[in-house]
């Protein structure tokens, strides 16, 4: 028998349908609930990894596409949908910092040519290199080239080639490890 005094109520069912798995069933609304809800939490994640609030957007928009693109892959069961987010919005941004890196400021290169005593010497020079390297490069298997342009010009980590190609990320890395020191041998660097 039930005690007597304030009525109780019923709690409302727990929803069983997470935000990700609407967003993978094509659902409209709850990607603006999805950036309602966790726009925040990308946020906050994108400032502490980017200091610079204009990449910090850019970086946002980024993840959200990410999570769209792979809303399908959220497992409930593995995590949370906040965790997975994160995850997701962290992995991201770590590739997005790590590519900025590997990218060489204009300015240093500019003022190095112009301050060199033969400056248009020196920039043909780099430009017969650079010509020598991408005649080397053709010199490669396919998939050898294929795997040092997506590293080289389009700035990719080895396991976003290994996505894009379908190849192991071992291959993937073999490919451009031997490809490299294949160019090498053939400017005349030796076999390292």
């Amino acid at each position: 028998m039930k005690a007597t005094g304030a009525p109780q109520m019923e709690p409302e069912p727990l929803t069983t349908e997470y935000l990700l798995q609407r967003i993978a069933g094509g659902d409209p609304e709850a990607v603006q609930e999805c950036i309602g809800r966790y726009g925040g939490l990308v946020w906050s994640l994108a400032r502490r990894f980017l200091p610079n609030p204009a990449d910090a957007e850019d970086a946002v928009q980024d993840v959200f596409i990410e999570l769209w693109r792979n809303a399908a892959t959220f497992d409930p069961s593995r995590s949370t949908e906040p965790t997975f987010i994160a995850m997701v919005s962290r992995r991201r941004l770590i590739d997005r910092k790590r590519r900025s890196a590997r990218t060489p400021a204009a300015a240093p290169l500019a003022d190095e040519i112009a301050g060199h005593p033969d400056g248009v010497q020196h920039q043909t020079e780099i430009n017969e290199e650079a010509a020598l390297a991408a005649n080397a490069l053709l010199e490669l298997q396919h998939d050898q080239q294929r795997v040092i342009r997506l590293a080289v010009y389009d700035g990719m980590t080895h396991d976003e080639i290994a996505a894009e190609t379908k190849l192991p990320l071992g291959t993937v890395k073999t490919h451009i490890r031997r490809g490299l020191l294949r160019i090498r041998e053939m400017l005349g660097g030796g076999a390292g």
